[in-house]
């Protein structure tokens, strides 16, 4: 049992690596809205991508970052993607899969829909910085996902920390995509500029119907304040005038740092509530 799990973590890399990928070429097209069913090319001479540069991080180490064909450099996103992938995706596999035990179904279709959510989370993160839009493939369109992957996984019997009762996803959603939208209106009528982006409401949705209302979406909120609130001062500090930051990021972050770690959090704040399984 013990070798699987290790033959399990290995395997976790590895797909985390390919879905890495996968979510580079997403992060690259998707704003632009081309095909993400194209094959890979070479942005520059379009080149056809041969298959063995299309390895995941270790292709970028042979050609050294650079085109085959044209020796253009190879943005180097594509590999930090990757690898950010495979590492979180390990993570996630040891959090889930804390005993040999838990190797069945249930929690494997519990480590995928986690996977899926944290993907999600990256692409968003990263347009968000690049183009400073959230695409809503990752955003609202995965909303009625978040609420189908609650009511599959209740069914399949995850119980404790890691469920999210399918109200709960329902909830989450509409409360906290109703309040940062609120926010939005609310805040471009008193100040007659923007505070938060449509983007940033529809994802805020989309993190709620996955992690639920409470604590979830709520503890995200949290940590993205708190973590915004760090690095806008810093930036401000830094370049000695003040800066518009995308939310997108910090939000995103927290969500996945919360969608692994959300019990160690609250069990450090709330010891009773944990130990209770609410």
């Amino acid at each position: 049992m013990l070798a699987m799990w290790w033959l399990g973590a290995a395997s976790s890399v590895a797909y985390g690596l390919v879905i890495g990928s996968f979510l580079a070429v997403c992060i690259d097209r998707l704003p632009e809205d081309r095909s993400l069913l194209a094959p890979s090319a070479c942005t520059n001479c379009h080149s056809p991508l041969r298959w063995r540069d299309n390895v995941p991080v270790f292709s970028y180490l042979w050609l050294r970052g650079r085109c085959r064909d044209c020796g253009v450099v190879i943005p180097v996103f594509h590999p930090l993607t990757e690898a950010l992938t495979g590492v979180l995706a390990l993570l996630l596999f040891r959090r889930i899969f804390a005993d040999p035990g838990d190797l069945d179904g249930p929690h494997a279709a519990l480590w995928v829909t986690r996977l899926g959510f944290v993907s999600a989370m990256i692409v968003a993160a990263a347009v968000d910085v690049k183009h400073r839009i959230i695409p809503d493939e990752v955003s609202i369109y995965a909303v009625p996902v978040g609420v189908l992957a609650a009511v599959a996984l209740q069914y399949a019997g995850i119980e404790g920390w890691w469920l999210v009762p399918w109200r709960s996803a329902v909830l989450g959603a509409g409360i906290w995509g109703g309040a940062f939208g609120a926010i939005s209106f609310l805040g471009e009528f008193a100040f007659g500029q923007p505070v938060l982006g449509w983007g940033d409401v529809k994802l805020a949705a989309m993190i709620g119907a996955f992690l639920g209302v409470f604590p979830g979406m709520f503890g995200v909120v949290f940590l993205a304040s708190v973590s915004g609130s760090v690095v806008g001062l810093g930036a401000t500090v830094w370049y000695r005038r003040r800066l518009y930051l995308p939310f997108g990021p910090p939000l995103a972050g927290a969500a996945v740092a919360w969608a692994i770690w959300g019990d160690v959090v609250m069990q450090a704040v709330f010891p009773g509530f944990v130990a209770a399984g609410y």
